[in-house]
């Protein structure tokens, strides 16, 4: 609790501290006696009247297992930097909202600020639909297009709030684990083995010419999970525990996708990616891979080479740190591939993704195509002051036939500076005195003047040409 008793700052989240109530369920007289707290201060704190002190920080995580930080961090920041990226649409702009009425909104309204921005990006799925419905001859009998909200958007909205982290499944797959490791065999024909027993399927691995595109294929008829000879071993031990979520947990996986997601092509794309995440939960038990990730510092290929796991798949396993009684440093994830295109973001901190469009370019992720396999480091600093340490280094599939595209991915993983200490990625920097590198969300966000890299203007501040002087940055603006 050194953290939390040396913050000097108030701190006001009033917001959640009553979505956690109703959460819990519990009334203010009730909540109130369990932190030991009057009601009526509790009311206060709620309304962001009173801050919330270290003692009833303390209560909070003694009494409903919250860690203390959850309420430090400034989710009001996030929603504010996310609402903020909706009105900088065209549409948005004209209506000039100040930011201190998406700051009030942010504190006191924000299931309101989420809602907004969910009809936001149905709004973006129907101008989508438009634009794509010019190349294709429209049909006569319709009177109404059909707009729906991209699946692949409602399940990172679900993963943002959950900040990709889910308790039952990870609860699930560290039980099965250790059953496995009874065994003594390797972690891929352990699971081909119980597959076999309990469930009656055989894993196969089969060659190119089989499989063909396919890297995974269950045959339900047959009882087969045919897995591409092109896999490395790290890829067929995911593939087969992919599998086995299906097989063993399927109603876990029905159960939160319904609870989580209404839609039903979105919620099974939901069970895909819970099933995902379960795969790599049962490759690198929670217990054990968040003990081995403290002791090594982090070390993304020493987890990897430790857990038989590759790079991507650690990367990501290590943003579902977040147990209340083992938290790990809340890390981001993104890839991108080289045209800057964002294939996969997850984040258990608060780091503000860019929900449209590209990535800096001043941002190093982009540098790691120049020197494939290498990791490289940088501190990056963003337009609110915010300072990250960011991680990166490409990935590439393990086998490629010859002819066929292959496909390279820059893997980006960062945290806020203050975890920073703890990598081992940052052992020989010297931390106080580094310099950032500073960045944007994206250009069309970013409000630095004089960036050479600048590829828009941003779109929350006013072209100003001058036909007489020429600048580093192709686009000058008007200060606010």
């Amino acid at each position: 609790m050194t953290e939390l008793s040396s913050a000097s700052r108030k701190i006001f989240a009033g917001a959640r501290l009553k979505r956690l109530r109703r959460e819990r369920q519990v009334t203010q007289a009730r909540m109130a006696e369990e932190l030991d707290v009057s009601a009526s201060y509790l009311n206060l704190m709620e309304r962001n009247q009173r801050p919330i002190t270290v003692q009833v920080l303390i209560r909070l995580a003694d009494v409903y297992g919250v860690d203390p930080r959850e309420f430090m961090e400034s989710e009001a920041n996030q929603a504010i930097g996310e609402i903020e990226q909706l009105l900088a649409d065209p549409i948005m702009r004209e209506a000039g909202v100040p930011r201190s009425e998406v700051q009030d909104a942010a504190e006191h309204a924000p299931t309101l600020l989420s809602a907004m921005h969910r009809l936001y990006r149905a709004y973006v799925a129907a101008r989508e639909t438009g634009e794509a419905s010019l190349t294709q001859r429209a049909d006569p009998d319709r009177t109404e297009a059909i707009v729906r909200e991209s699946p692949v958007d409602r399940v990172r909205t679900i993963l943002h709030a959950q900040r990709n982290y889910f308790a039952e499944l990870d609860q699930a797959a560290e039980t099965l684990a250790s059953d496995l490791a009874l065994g003594g065999h390797e972690l891929f024909f352990a699971i081909s083995d119980y597959l076999r027993a309990k469930h009656g399927i055989r894993v196969r691995v089969l060659p190119l010419e089989v499989m063909g595109e396919r890297l995974r294929w269950f045959d339900h008829h047959r009882r087969q999970l045919m897995i591409s000879e092109i896999l490395d071993q790290s890829g067929r031990t995911f593939q087969a525990a992919y599998q086995l979520a299906f097989a063993d947990l399927d109603a876990l996986l029905g159960d939160v996708a319904q609870r989580l997601e209404a839609d039903e092509q979105a919620r099974r794309l939901l069970r895909v990616t819970l099933a995902n995440y379960f795969a790599g939960a049962l490759m690198m038990p929670y217990g054990k891979f968040h003990e081995a990730a403290e002791l090594s510092g982090y070390d993304i290929e020493l987890l990897g080479a430790r857990f038989g796991a590759s790079y991507e798949q650690v990367a990501h396993r290590l943003t579902t740190l977040a147990r209340p009684t083992a938290r790990g440093i809340p890390f981001f994830l993104i890839r991108v591939d080289a045209a800057g295109n964002v294939s996969k973001r997850f984040s258990s901190g608060r780091f503000p993704f860019a929900h449209f469009g590209g990535t800096c370019p001043l941002w190093n992720i982009h540098s790691a195509f120049g020197e494939p396999g290498r990791i490289l480091t940088q501190v990056v600093e963003l337009t609110d002051g915010s300072r990250w340490f960011s991680i990166a280094r490409t990935v590439k599939r393990a086998v490629t036939p010859y002819g066929a595209i292959e496909p390279h991915f820059a893997i980006g993983v960062g945290c806020e500076m203050k975890y920073a200490g703890r990598l081992v990625y940052a052992k020989r920097l010297d931390l106080s005195s580094i310099e950032a590198t500073p960045i944007g969300i994206n250009c069309r966000l970013c409000e630095r003047p004089a960036c050479p890299q600048r590829a828009a203007p941003p779109v929350l501040r006013q072209l100003q040409v001058d036909e007489q002087m020429r600048t580093i940055s192709p686009f000058a603006f008007k200060d606010l």
